[in-house]
């Protein structure tokens, strides 16, 4: 019998943190991006791309710890398959393990260890993540979600996890299952825009899997959109032939790639959907679905030594190299897709092991793509698949789950909302139960036409940009509201979003004049910033930082601001106003910055060297910041020594280098 359980495991992990009290006003993910594709592609490269997060607040707060930490889990189980949910984290796909081979489908991390890889920031590796909404990762990747159990017809448990996205305003909704005889774990998938409007749409599931030496990634394709990086912060959306790309080896050996590379296969659309990694034995996990989930994608760190780098930061000791299996329901991940108002959209996702010869994956790409369709359609045949999404639809896709563990408050408020203007709920069987502490200040404006009247220096409890929010508090700041700093503050924060910088300076000026706030000021700088006027902004910033010198999230962005503004007195004053215990990770590396900058090379070396090599926990992907400072620092001494030296001769501790654009042969030795 398949069995559904509740458990709990121990693990090693990072101190999450909690959220910043800051709304999420930079974008953190913003690169630019060259296309470089033909007129019949019909990609839609750059359609729902996100300035920020808002309303989200950033997950910023997380150490390097490795401490015992518990994991709530749910465990679907047969005679074949056991697969291990975190419903606390996303929802991840922990563990899918085969148990005929004795091993794991997925690459498991062995730690929990956040790095800042997300919009949100916090993000960890391994297994299968499930991503909603927008480029850049789920807003909750590290966020709990709503879990129920039902049961189909037949009685084959069903694990059901779902919430509410507050940026496309939409439900998703993931139901997984293990017939008692599968060999396959299936996923049902459906997202619903109940709104009004078109909506642009996003998903991809990311699926972590061992890099082994000699294993292949295979998916009936024989052209790739290529992202790659170009130089920090930029990249390049080309096409090139699979299996043999541009570069001289063949990109479908994952260990082959030289630097961090991400590979959009396009697959012609009658074509099955599915991509695999077998190792040389023929073996490993394969990924199908029903077509809505078009897009396939393979990313690899690269051997060079920021791809290094990154898979030692984000686990331990025990961790192994990885790279992702990814399917989306666009072509690439630069692109969303137009959703109708009041649609949804289903699909099925299937996961288990494939076996072929062995001799047929390092063989002719056409006989090893011709061998993994034939071993798939044999295993599972592509119209049952396509027959279980409609099946379950009617079994118990729209029937109501018993309530295991509740997700967020938003969904909830949604619904009052929707109540009080005479609309139906978002959903007629997800259960999002009552609204929270972070919706109250939401439901008083309902119910009164105003936010409370908080004390300016007290944590705001949330953000909402949302149309229908955003029209409420405009309402408000005409009536009961006009003398009401918060309802000035959060006004502020939905023009901003709307990038309308004009009114949203006015709003925050406005708020600022009725009661002088550290997020009215940090309101106001983002906007400086935006506009280009960084030393007012940074000054600004800086203003809001020293009004809570124990806030490390404001810290960080203060200094950001400051070093864009190349403001390095300015960063020294701030970091000796600030309190010792946030004197951590990004607020070093800033001191080191502006200490460089200033002159005093020893001391900035210093900070970069203690204990081993300075750690940030937060460094951004893509990031080089601590390579390129190293670099600039010996530049510098070799100038005041008179000694001549080339940027290209400095060699960069390994624990500093992050550079995800060089190879290894690039490496100075």
């Amino acid at each position: 019998m398949t069995t559904l359980r509740f458990e709990q495991k121990t693990v090693r992990g990072a101190h999450l943190g909690g959220v910043s009290p800051l709304p999420a006003m930079r974008n953190g993910a913003d690169t630019r991006l060259e296309t470089r594709l033909d007129e019949d592609d019909g990609l839609f490269v750059g359609y729902g791309r996100l300035r920020n997060i808002l309303p989200y607040q950033m997950q910023d707060r997380y150490d390097r710890a490795l401490e015992p930490m518990t994991l709530e889990t749910a465990v679907l189980e047969n005679d074949w398959l056991r697969a291990e949910f975190v419903p606390g984290l996303g929802g991840r796909l922990w563990s899918l393990y085969d148990k005929a081979a004795g091993r794991d489908l997925v690459s498991c991390n062995p730690v929990f260890r956040p790095g800042n890889l997300a919009l949100r920031d916090a993000w960890f590796c391994g297994g299968v993540e499930w991503n909603i909404g927008m480029t850049g990762h789920s807003p909750f990747t590290c966020s709990p979600l709503f879990v129920s159990r039902l049961e189909t017809q037949d009685g084959t448990p069903v694990l059901r996890m779902y919430e509410f996205e507050r940026v496309r305003c939409c439900t998703w909704q993931m139901d997984f299952f293990l017939p008692e005889d599968s060999h396959f774990l299936f996923a049902r998938m459906r997202i619903v825009n109940p709104g009004d409007e078109v909506q642009p749409m996003y998903w991809w599931s990311n699926i972590a899997v061992p890099e082994e030496s000699g294993s292949r990634v295979i998916v009936p394709a024989k052209e790739t959109y290529t992202n790659a990086y170009v130089e920090e912060n930029r990249r390049a959306l080309t096409k090139i032939p699979v299996p043999d790309g541009a570069e001289g080896f063949d990109l479908t050996y994952p260990a082959e790639n030289p630097i961090a590379v991400d590979y959009f296969f396009k697959i012609p659309p009658k074509q099955r959907k599915f991509e695999t990694q077998l190792n040389p034995q023929g073996y490993g996990l394969v990924h199908t679905s029903t077509d809505r989930q078009q897009g396939r994608k393979l990313f690899v760190w690269g051997q060079g030594p920021g791809g290094r780098r990154w898979q030692e930061f984000l686990t331990s000791e025990e961790g192994h190299p990885y790279q992702e299996m990814q399917a989306g329901l666009a072509h690439t991940q630069m692109e969303c897709l137009p959703m109708p108002p009041h649609t949804a959209w289903e699909w099925m996702e299937a996961y288990g092991p494939l076996q072929i010869d062995g001799s047929a994956v390092n063989g002719p790409w056409d006989q090893a793509v011709l061998a993994c369709e034939q071993a798939l359609e044999t295993a599972l045949p592509r119209k049952k698949l396509e027959q279980l999404l409609t099946e379950t639809r009617q079994d118990f896709a729209l029937r109501p789950g018993q309530p295991v563990s509740a997700g967020s408050g938003w969904g909830a408020l949604e619904n009052c909302r929707r109540q009080a203007e005479g609309q139906p709920p978002i959903s007629s069987h997800l259960d999002f139960g009552q609204p929270g502490a972070a919706q109250q200040p939401w439901l008083q404006l309902l119910e009164s036409g105003c936010l409370p009247d908080q004390a300016p220096m007290e944590t705001p409890p949330s953000y909402l940009v949302q149309e229908e929010w955003f029209r409420k508090l405009r309402e408000a700041s005409e009536g009961p509201g006009l003398g009401n700093w918060m309802v000035w503050m959060q006004l502020g924060l939905c023009w901003y979003w709307r990038d309308d910088m004009e009114r949203a300076e006015e709003a925050f000026s406005r708020s600022l004049t009725l009661a002088e706030s550290p997020w009215a000021l940090y309101g106001l700088a983002n906007t400086m910033r935006s506009t280009g006027r960084l030393a007012a902004a940074a000054r600004t910033m800086a203003r809001a930082s020293a009004m809570l010198p124990d806030e490390l999230s404001l810290a960080k962005e203060a200094l950001a601001t400051l070093s864009e503004a190349e403001d390095w007195r300015g960063i020294t004053a701030l970091v000796s106003r600030l309190s010792d215990k946030i004197y951590l990770g990004k607020v070093k590396f800033y001191h080191a910055e502006a200490l460089a900058h200033l002159g005093e090379l020893d001391r900035a070396r210093e900070i970069l060297l203690a204990d081993g090599g300075l750690e940030i926990p937060d460094v951004r992907e893509g990031e080089v910041s601590t390579s390129s400072l190293w670099v600039w620092i010996a530049l510098q001494q070799a100038a005041k020594d008179g000694v001549a030296l080339s940027a290209d001769d400095v060699e960069i501790p390994s624990q500093l280098d992050f550079r995800m654009n060089v190879s290894k042969q690039d490496v100075k030795k």
